[in-house]
């Protein structure tokens, strides 16, 4: 997992990770760097609106045999109540953090014989800063 291209773009926003984050690193279990508040949020709706904070990520390894659609991913506890979402082909995922020092990053892996890899990474060292406005 590593911070997704300062220039991806997504279909529900003009904005891009180098808009909201910057020096995002995964290490030892957590997640640092710096985030941007963003008034409005992502999204017209759903789980990416409203003020906040936000965090795009791209999953790449996978254990042995396993594609991104053996992959769940989310936030515990969720501000939204979303549950972990399976990746699709593109394999990010952007999250609204509400509370760095209490939510984690769950990362699921499943084969189809049962066997699971969960990982929990912090997030309380990652820096929330104002837009400035």
């Amino acid at each position: 997992m590593a911070p997704d291209d300062d220039d991806a773009t997504y279909p529900w926003t003009p904005l891009k990770p180098a808009d909201f984050q910057d020096d995002i690193v995964v290490n030892d279990g957590k997640i640092s760097g710096a985030l941007t508040f963003i008034e409005g949020g992502l999204s017209p709706s759903g789980p990416l609106a409203g003020d906040g904070y936000f965090l795009a990520l791209k999953f790449n390894n996978f254990a042995s045999g396993l594609t991104y659609a053996n992959v769940k991913v989310g936030l515990v506890p969720s501000a939204s109540g979303m549950d972990l979402v399976t990746l699709d082909s593109d394999k990010n995922a952007v999250f609204k953090i509400a509370d760095k020092n209490n939510q984690k990053l769950k990362v699921v892996q499943a084969d189809n014989e049962g066997h699971k890899n969960v990982q929990l990474f912090d997030l309380s060292t990652l820096t929330l800063e104002d837009t400035g406005a």
